[in-house]
């Protein structure tokens, strides 16, 4: 069951190693691009290509649904950003039980965004684990888990990609194990439990006014969607990533010919952004001809 890019090396090495996917559970095509003709999820397309068997149920709490589900004698079902929470009835349907990959090391980012929120708290590893399914949201016991450094150049785009790979392999092994019965299971700390709220549009305003590394955490853990952005000459600009330097001023100044900006506390470097119509461009790339002059205050 699953939905998005994220979803996809998951599906493709439970099929590389063996398992027998008897169907493939996603969200209904959707109307996107300048014709708004309906478009499949990239999970969707990938267990076509497999010739597996896909269902798009507009919601799993419907009786047929369910019924359906149950006639499919299943051992496990995995759950990977399917983007539906799953009724009590379907959780108790795998002999084994479901099991969820997370994209956070649980109980820390519980909730929708974990990627992008452990990039703009600043923090120093995240990491991804498989979680046996409960009622609760990501509340399960934790299976298997794998750790990465998020770097200083890490946007939420990268740190997805990489942790989408680390993955893969990490549910294989979860599985195999489970039905060996040789899982161990972490009951997760509820007094530790941090939650990824989904982001709000009204956060990716950036507030030059806080300190830099802050602004730069903003930036990277917004991008490349929806995007941190500020207003330059009255435009609005997203900005794509950035990079904490020595600096200082009035928070919002530019304090060279090359994009860097004074905050509370240090200043940060503009690298990539992208104007409105325009495609994402390097700081070098944008300022050719939309030159921002050193003084000018960004809003």
């Amino acid at each position: 069951m699953g939905t998005p890019d994220f979803a996809v090396p998951v599906l493709q090495a439970l099929v590389a190693a063996g398992h027998h996917v008897v169907r493939v559970y996603s969200q209904p095509p959707r109307r996107a691009g300048r014709g708004k003709s309906l478009r499949q999820s990239p999970v969707h397309r990938e267990a076509e290509s497999e010739g597996i068997d896909v269902a798009t149920p507009a919601t799993f709490r419907d009786p047929a649904v369910l019924d359906d589900f149950e006639d499919l004698s299943l051992d496990s079902a995995v759950v990977v950003a399917y983007g539906q929470i799953l009724p009590q009835r379907a959780l108790d349907v795998p002999r084994l039980g479901c099991l969820n990959l997370h994209a956070s090391l649980l109980p820390r980012w519980r909730g929708a965004a974990p990627i992008q929120r452990a990039i703009m708290a600043g923090d120093a590893e995240t990491g991804v684990g498989v979680m046996q399914m409960e009622a609760g949201l990501d509340t399960g016991p934790v299976l298997a888990e794998a750790r990465t450094a998020i770097a200083p150049d890490d946007t939420a785009g990268s740190l997805h990609d990489r942790l989408a790979e680390i993955g893969a392999p990490l549910m294989v092994e979860a599985l195999a194990a489970l039905a060996a019965g040789s899982v161990t299971q972490r009951v997760q700390s509820e007094n530790d439990a941090v939650y990824a709220a989904k982001i709000d549009k009204a956060e990716a305003r950036v507030d030059w006014s806080r300190p830099a590394r802050e602004v730069d955490c903003l930036i990277r853990g917004l991008s490349p969607f929806p995007g941190a952005w500020c207003e330059i000459a009255g435009e609005r600009l997203k900005i794509l990533n950035s990079a904490v330097e020595m600096g200082e001023g009035a928070a919002g100044t530019v304090l060279d010919d090359r994009l860097l900006i004074a905050c509370s506390g240090g200043a940060v470097r503009l690298t990539r952004l992208q104007r409105a119509g325009k495609g994402a461009a390097s700081a070098e790339e944008l300022l050719r001809g939309f030159p921002v002059d050193e003084g000018t205050v960004l809003s």
